[in-house]
């Protein structure tokens, strides 16, 4: 019986015109079919000595391991390019650099590796701790937070490790090093009240799919903003999450979720499909949330940060992180009865320990309040049904009907961008105008006119959705090369739009 050869070391058979052939698989295809290559020799031992040749010029080089006399920051700088970059998400990368070339290896890359030592990297986690902010240091002070003297122990801590393995040290000196006290953020949760103000006034700025979607479900921030149409699924309810959007080095980039089980189907309520189908129709682009100043491109996660902050001001709520969001969403989940487990699915935690972990006090109170339960069961006393809505016929997540005190929301003096202007000219005529720039590069403007300035927005809103969808038909000229046929579209529909200006004038 032939022995078998190991994985990885190539196949050889003999071939039906009397030579030996030779195949090793080098890689794999996007359909993850083997791509291989393969040597052809008269006799079977010539053609393993070619195949062993082959395989030896495939093989990647070795990185050449640094030398004992290397210095500290030279060993930083080989073990992120060589042992940890290749295996970070790009976001994850940005955060690897900040603390390896901005703080660790500027303080002690000309210390030899070596000769580093513990009392080292103690002075320079306090240092850092005292004078170590670089920018802003007189909005938030000369010291660094705690977690980033934590990202600076624990990458030289795992690169030392690294150090330990390969021989170049006998111990890891950031071993036995104090530290300041891991204190995360305290989650703050808006109340039921803030929270029906919050999305008047979203609705109010133009935001409200965006933030409810977020309080329906809990998404991150990168996840719902790098939601396409194709991903929702308005039959089923089914919503695909399968990307994230990041600011990394100025610019936008789209990846794949943070973890494997980020990437999830979750089902939406009717009510919020209904709600984001509605809002598609004044959608033209294949985001669920479009830049407003760039083409084809998903909203800004800064623009949405500042607009948050700016939404909770104008409800007179407290400041809290979009990613406070995201506990409100969970810790109502639980409170209406979402098992631990369903919920760390639904909002893309690894396993149910990490959502244990954060919502411990929650669980808490959710035990509390069984007990409570059972007394009232036994002593034949029936609960208080618990209800809100936000007024206004905004709905709040996980409330029921209870009327509250209408929340008129601020309107602001500037208007939106892409909503057009109204103007009264006098007493009984209201003008809106839309102007917004076509693919030929010219802005050509339309207006409307109304007796009530009610009015006058419903039709400016609904003039507003009509040139959208005529852009949106001269880019797809452009795009199929009939510039012209463009060109011709835009002053056609400007013409148009003209004539019934002058006819209601």
């Amino acid at each position: 019986m032939a022995k078998r050869r190991k994985r990885g070391a190539g196949s050889i058979h003999l071939r039906k015109d009397g030579r030996w052939e030779g195949r090793v698989v080098i890689g794999y295809d996007d359909k993850n079919l083997p791509i291989t290559k393969n040597v052809l020799a008269k006799t079977k031992t010539e053609c393993a000595a070619k195949l062993n040749k082959l395989k030896e010029s495939l093989a990647p080089p070795e990185p050449e391991t640094p030398k004992n006399s290397t210095t500290f920051g030279e060993w930083m700088d080989f073990w992120y390019q060589n042992h940890s970059k290749p295996n970070l998400r790009p976001s994850t990368r940005q955060e690897y650099e900040n603390a390896i070339y901005k703080h660790i290896i500027p303080a002690l890359g000309a210390v030899p590796l070596e000769k580093l030592t513990t009392n080292d990297l103690q002075q320079f986690y306090t240092k850092l701790k005292s004078e170590g902010r670089l920018i802003r240091t007189g909005l938030y002070g000369a010291g660094v937070s705690n977690r980033t003297v934590w990202s600076c122990h624990t990458r030289c801590r795992t690169a030392l490790d690294r150090a330990v393995k390969d021989g170049l040290i006998h111990t890891n000196p950031a071993e036995g090093c104090s530290l300041p006290p891991q204190n995360a953020k305290e989650m703050q949760i808006l109340t039921k009240d803030e929270l029906r103000r919050f999305l008047v006034q979203a609705k109010e700025e133009g935001y409200y799919e965006l933030f409810l979607l977020e309080l329906s479900t809990g998404m991150r921030r990168g996840e719902v903003l790098a939601l396409q149409w194709d991903d929702l699924d308005p039959k089923t309810g089914e919503l695909r999450i399968e990307r994230q959007v990041n600011r990394i080095n100025g610019e936008l980039a789209i990846s794949a979720p943070k973890t494997k089980s980020s990437s999830r189907t979750i089902i939406l309520p009717p009510l919020l499909v209904d709600t984001l189908t509605e809002y598609k129709r004044r959608v033209n682009s294949r985001w669920m949330f479009p830049s407003p100043k760039k083409d084809d491109s998903p909203l800004d996660p800064a623009t949405v940060r500042k607009r948050l902050q700016t939404i909770l001001e104008h409800a007179k709520c407290k400041k809290v992180r979009f990613h406070d969001l995201r506990h409100v969403f969970s810790t109502m989940a639980l409170e209406n009865g979402m098992d631990v487990k369903t919920l760390s699915a639904v909002i893309g935690h690894v396993s149910a320990s990490t959502t244990l972990n954060i919502y411990t006090h929650v669980t808490d109170a959710m035990r509390q309040s069984a007990a409570d339960k059972i007394d009232r069961g036994i002593a034949k006393c029936e609960p208080v049904a618990k209800t809100d809505t936000a007024g206004e016929g905004v709905p709040v997540p996980g409330a029921g009907t209870r009327q509250r005190p209408a929340f008129e929301p601020y309107k602001g003096k500037i208007r939106k961008a892409g909503t057009g202007c109204v103007t009264q000219l006098n007493d009984h005529l209201w003008e809106g105008k839309f102007s917004p720039r076509w693919p030929d590069g010219k802005i050509h403007s339309r207006n409307v006119y109304a007796k009530t300035e009610q009015e006058c927005e419903e039709l400016l809103a609904k003039l507003i959705r009509q040139m959208r969808a005529e852009i949106a038909e001269a880019k797809q000229l452009v795009a199929e090369g009939r510039p012209c046929e463009a060109a011709m579209l835009a002053n056609t529909k400007s013409a148009r739009g003209m004539r019934q200006t002058m006819e209601m004038g």
